[in-house]
């Protein structure tokens, strides 16, 4: 059976993106943070690594603010929480933006680069 044990998101400015994951979704980070380029952070379950972007590709990305999603990406993570709004009201008062509570119990929210996440119900 495959695990997941890590989903990458390529950033191009690592401060914000790294305070963001840290400081406001919770994760705590694996090991040596000092690589300016590279950290891993604990996802509970799996990890998140934050990889920058190299220059000659980010020149093309344009970041706002507030964000504005990367309608053109493939992804979305999902993230269980046991209760969603208050999740969303957290993330929400630490400057994320964040979309109104789905009647079926799901939030999606953007991080600083505008990726798009949803927060979820736990299913335990």
């Amino acid at each position: 059976m495959l695990r997941l044990r890590c989903a990458m998101l390529f950033v191009k400015e690592m401060a914000p993106m790294l305070a963001f994951y840290r400081d406001a979704m919770g994760f705590a980070v694996l090991g040596d943070a000092s690589d300016p380029n590279w950290v891993e952070l604990d996802a509970g379950g799996a990890t998140i690594a934050l990889h920058v972007i190299p220059p000659a590709h980010a020149a093309d990305i344009v970041i706002t603010a507030p964000p504005a999603a990367r309608e053109d990406s493939p992804v979305k993570l999902i993230f269980e929480v046991p209760d969603v709004a208050e999740a969303r009201a957290r993330l929400a008062s630490r400057g994320a933006v964040m979309h109104a509570l789905r009647s079926w119990g799901t939030c999606d929210g953007l991080d600083p680069e505008g990726n798009v996440f949803q927060l979820a119900p736990s299913r335990r």
